[in-house]
């Protein structure tokens, strides 16, 4: 899902509580909704600027009971709005959509209709994806899955796609072999086509005919052949 996309999504939404919720799949990557209804203001760190999300669905894992998110500057809008309205002393981020009678699914489907867009499959994992899908773009791959909560053959199963904007940037971007090509066509030419002009010889020994053995030695050799001529042998030898 693109940026502009949510952000249609984001100006639908009935509320603070629903533009958090929204705000904390498409921007935050938390499951929803186990682990946006498990986020308290206890677990949000203003000062240093991140979460713990816990995650009931990946606690019987080692070290999978819960993670530590930043608060992207995307999310942080809408979970001070929410802040700035809570009541004194409230427990749970998420209050207003806690009933297990609610579906949040079919309503925010409703709200993507509104938004004038076509709900998609996956509703959440697909925002959780996507934002995943932008975070290996920035940071590596390692520090991505451990903010999303996955494993990184998972991540390459499920969640990373390939979107418009890899598409555009891979035509608008010149790969780095023709980056060189472009700035120094000259020298590429010479090199692509598979030729290279052979530095004089330095030995005048040789004949045209040898040239190919000029680096074997740096010693004339006569014109009168390649072997040396032997010396005449004396009388009595």
């Amino acid at each position: 899902m693109t940026r502009q996309e949510a952000q249609r999504v984001l100006d639908a939404c009935p509320d603070a509580q629903w533009r958090l919720l929204f705000a904390l799949s498409r921007y935050g990557g938390l499951r929803c909704p186990s682990e946006h209804l498990a986020l308290r203001w206890g677990d949000v760190d203003w000062e240093r600027n991140r979460m713990t999300i816990h995650s009931p669905k990946t606690e019987h894992h080692p070290s999978g009971e819960q993670r530590i998110v930043p608060i992207f500057p995307e999310l942080r809008p809408y979970l001070e709005e929410v802040w700035e309205q809570a009541e004194p002393g409230t427990e749970y981020v998420i209050t207003r959509y806690r009933d297990s009678n609610v579906n949040l699914r079919t309503q925010l489907q409703r709200i993507i209709r509104k938004a004038g867009l076509k709900p998609w499959p996956k509703l959440f994992q697909n925002l959780r994806s996507s934002r995943q899908t932008e975070l290996v773009q920035q940071f590596p791959e390692h520090v991505a899955c451990a903010w999303i909560g996955n494993t990184r053959p998972v991540a390459v199963r499920h969640y990373l796609q390939v979107t418009e904007d890899h598409y555009r940037q891979a035509s608008e971007q010149p790969t780095e072999p023709v980056k060189r090509a472009l700035q120094n066509p000259v020298q590429y030419a010479h090199v692509s086509d598979g030729t290279a002009k052979e530095a004089p010889s330095g030995n005048p020994g040789f004949s045209e005919g040898y040239e190919g053995l000029r680096m074997c030695t740096s010693v004339p050799v006569a014109e009168v052949g390649l072997e040396p001529t032997p010396p005449l042998r004396e009388p009595g030898f």
